[in-house]
C-alpha cells in the first residue's frame, strides 16, 4: 500500500505528465499552421510519449493500492513564433519534469519506499533522454536558422519519429 503523501505525489504527477501531453498538443496545432507537417508529427508523437507516461503512473498507483484522483488541466500556451521557440520551450519544460521526477524520487526515498523508488528509475532514465532529444533539436532549429533548405530537411526529419509505446514489465 502506498503512504498517503507518496500516493498524492503521485497523482501530482500523472496531472504533470497529462500536461505536458496538452502544451506538446498545442505545440503540434502551431507547427500544422506554420506549414511544418513533421513538427507537427513529432509533437503528436510526444504527446503520445507523454500519456503512456501519465497511464505507467495510473496503473502504478492502482497496483499498489491506491487512488487515483484527477485534478484539472491547466491551459497550455498556444502560440509561438517558430519552431526553435516552442524547442526552446519543451527543453525547459523538460528540465522542469526532471526535477518533478526527482522530487517524487526524494520522497520515495524518505519514506523508505523501495518499490516506488524502484518503479521511478525508469522516470530517472526517461527524462535524461527527453533532455537529450529536446536539446538535440534546438540544436538542430539554431543551425537551420531561416533558411528553406534547412528547415525542409529538418522538417523531414521530425516527420520521421514514431511512438513506441514503453515496454510492459
Amino acid at each position: 500500500m502506498l503512504d498517503t503523501r507518496m500516493e498524492e505525489a503521485i497523482n501530482r504527477q500523472i496531472n504533470a505528465e497529462i500536461y505536458s501531453g496538452y502544451l506538446y498538443l498545442s505545440m503540434a496545432a502551431q507547427f500544422a499552421e506554420l506549414g511544418m507537417a513533421g513538427g507537427q508529427n513529432w509533437m503528436t508523437v510526444q504527446y503520445q510519449e507523454e500519456l503512456s507516461h501519465a497511464q505507467k503512473l495510473f496503473d502504478y498507483v492502482i497496483e499498489r493500492g491506491g487512488r487515483v484522483t484527477l485534478g484539472p488541466i491547466e491551459g497550455p500556451q498556444t502560440e509561438w513564433k517558430t519552431g526553435l521557440d516552442m524547442f526552446e520551450e519543451a527543453y525547459a519544460h523538460e528540465q522542469k519534469v526532471t526535477g518533478l521526477i526527482n522530487d517524487l524520487t526524494t520522497l520515495a526515498i524518505d519514506l523508505k519506499d523501495h518499490a516506488t523508488h524502484n518503479f521511478l528509475q525508469w522516470f530517472i532514465a526517461e527524462q535524461v533522454e527527453e533532455e537529450a532529444t529536446a536539446s538535440d533539436m534546438v540544436q538542430k532549429f539554431t543551425m537551420a536558422g531561416e533558411h528553406p533548405a534547412g528547415m525542409y530537411q529538418l522538417d523531414k526529419e521530425l516527420a520521421a519519429r514514431v511512438f513506441t509505446p514503453p515496454a510492459a514489465e
